[in-house]
């Protein structure tokens, strides 16, 4: 709910601007001379244009990884939780800002075209205050930008005409070649066509720098609701009430305060991963012999700390300039390197293990490749030793950041056991079929050997779906049902065909821990994202006094 709260934030403010300075320029007396000239236009296109800008900073500040990672690390209370949450789907709100951009800049442009139908057509009314007004042809004491019915005539209008359709046009390219498609099959096209966010910016602070958006500055001498009227045009310039003419002034540009410093944060976010991607990586160790096709690289950093369930961005400059991959860390902190389990499934993946000497040609360690790193970088995952009840359920290849979890908490548990507030964890993991994550179960297979060893086997409830079934696995679980260990994975955890029962699951878990917060993590797809979310919000019960807070993963 904290998400959806966030949005109805954000959506109030974006109406509360709009409406703002619609009323500015709509009503206020300053600017009614230049409604004469504009008409209905003008309180749209700046409503607009003040949305747009918000927006801007916004779209800038979601991309902040380095600034986003920091509040989540410093800001733990409960008044924060919404911001928290917005961070969670950083990427998701991301998109809703880009969505917002291109509905206020089709409502933008639109009103100024409407705006500059009538501001050429202004000079074609005789006798009327338009006319009036737009012959005003002091050097600086026009109103009109149009100077002329034939043309555009003064700088600051053709200025801020180019810069729109420039950033128009960035806005336009940038859209469309971030579809899913895209950026997929053609990561190069997307990756050029979103730097074009630098032209984007330059072009949106110049924009408003024409300065033809004018108020009267001496309503005192010259009264507006007086003077416009038909009965004292003749009036202006010769006699009272209008013997003195009106004044204007730029408005000024706006744009530049509200996005520039969002703009130099972001440029230090960049400068930051830069030197961070040049710092030296060291391979320690590569481990090629994983099932179904995984590589291990296990690195080392100088200055690199992570936390459990953090994430990545990895870049090989030998395979790609341009292209960094994000992977979830699957190591602890708490060991002294830091790995990623790769699976071999794309182009990039299969350059990287080649380069790695996962093929037919072993490399040495001194012989590696240079990595650049860039993070670690914080999700949601983060946050799992605020519970003392932790259920972590990971779909298909979303088990991965649980990895680093279910190590750390193990290893804090080991060392650490009266400060570690986590006392429970029941770990589900539902897949197709397990051989494609099988390096996943060998890790299992530790952890329950070690609880087995420490007489502690149920601190860790392992439970394993598995969704996929053909007839060589019927035999195989009728040939070995009768063994100690599941005959699937190999772990002392029996394996469960079919789907979770998730309504029974939760049940069990709330008649199990009563006046406890449960934390509930989760990774994989967004339709059981959904299911999930709403069982957590169902299942909390005042009456025992057991909450479920959801926390998804995202990156």
């Amino acid at each position: 709910m904290n998400f959806y709260f966030s949005q109805i934030i954000w959506a109030v403010i974006n109406i509360i601007l709009f409406a703002t300075t619609y009323h500015n320029y709509g009503v206020t007396k300053k600017y009614t001379y230049l409604r004469e000239v504009i008409k209905n236009g003008l309180p749209i296109a700046r409503g607009a244009a003040m949305v747009l800008n918000f927006n801007c900073m916004l779209i800038l500040l979601s991309m902040c990884r380095n600034l986003n990672s920091l509040i989540r690390r410093h800001c733990k209370s409960t008044c924060m939780a919404p911001v928290i949450r917005v961070l969670d789907k950083s990427i998701t709100f991301h998109k809703y800002i880009a969505y917002t951009i291109c509905f206020f800049t089709i409502v933008h442009v639109g009103a100024h075209c409407y705006n500059f139908e009538n501001l050429i057509d202004s000079w074609s009314k005789e006798n009327e205050i338009d006319a009036k007004l737009s012959q005003l042809d002091g050097a600086d004491n026009w109103v009109n930008p149009i100077r002329s019915e034939m043309s555009v005539g003064k700088r600051g209008s053709k200025f801020a005409g180019v810069t729109g359709a420039v950033i128009t046009l960035c806005l336009v390219v940038m859209v469309s070649s971030s579809t899913e498609l895209i950026r997929r099959s053609y990561f190069e096209v997307f990756w050029y066509s979103h730097h074009l966010f630098i032209i984007f910016f330059a072009g949106l602070v110049a924009h408003g720098c024409g300065e033809i958006l004018r108020y009267q500055t001496n309503m005192d001498k010259h009264d507006p609701d007086v003077c416009r009227k038909q009965e004292n045009l003749a009036t202006w310039g010769v006699k009272d009430p209008c013997r003195v003419l009106p004044e204007f002034e730029a408005a000024g540009a706006m744009t530049w305060k509200i996005v520039l410093l969002p703009m130099v944060i972001y440029f230090l976010e960049r400068c930051l991963r830069f030197w961070r991607s040049m710092q030296q990586v060291k391979v320690v160790k590569v481990v090629v012999k994983h099932p179904s096709r995984v590589v291990e690289i296990q690195m080392k950093k100088p200055g690199f700390v992570c936390e459990a369930g953090q994430y990545v961005f990895l870049q090989v400059p030998k395979i790609s300039q341009l292209e960094w991959h994000p992977f979830t860390l699957t190591s602890a902190p708490e060991e002294d390197y830091f790995s990623l389990h790769i699976r071999v499934v794309g182009n990039w993946t299969t350059d990287l293990a080649n380069q790695l000497g996962a093929g037919n040609q072993q490399i040495a360690i001194d012989q590696m490749p240079r990595i650049a790193v860039d993070g670690p970088y914080g999700t949601a995952s983060t946050d799992v030793f605020r519970y003392e009840v932790v259920m972590c359920i990971g779909a298909g290849i979303g088990v991965t950041p649980f990895a680093s979890i279910l190590k750390s908490i193990w290893y804090r548990h080991n060392q650490d056991l009266e400060n570690l507030r986590v006392k429970k964890v029941y770990f589900y993991w539902i897949c197709r079929d397990t051989f494609a994550f099988e390096w996943f179960s060998d890790l299992l297979k530790h952890i329950e050997i070690q609880m087995d060893e420490m007489n502690m086997p149920g601190f860790i409830q392992i439970n394993i779906f598995l969704t996929g079934w053909d007839k060589k696995l019927a035999n195989q679980v009728v040939m070995e049902r009768s063994a100690d260990r599941d005959p699937i994975t190999g772990l002392f955890a029996r394996t469960k065909y079919g789907r979770p029962e998730w309504a029974k699951i939760f049940n069990e878990v709330a008649e199990a821990h009563n006046q406890t917060s449960v934390g509930v993590f989760f990774c994989g797809p967004s339709g059981l994202s959904h299911e999930l979310h709403k069982m957590c919000t169902q299942s909390c019960d005042e009456t025992k006094g057991v909450r479920f807070f959801y926390n998804k993963e995202n990156f």
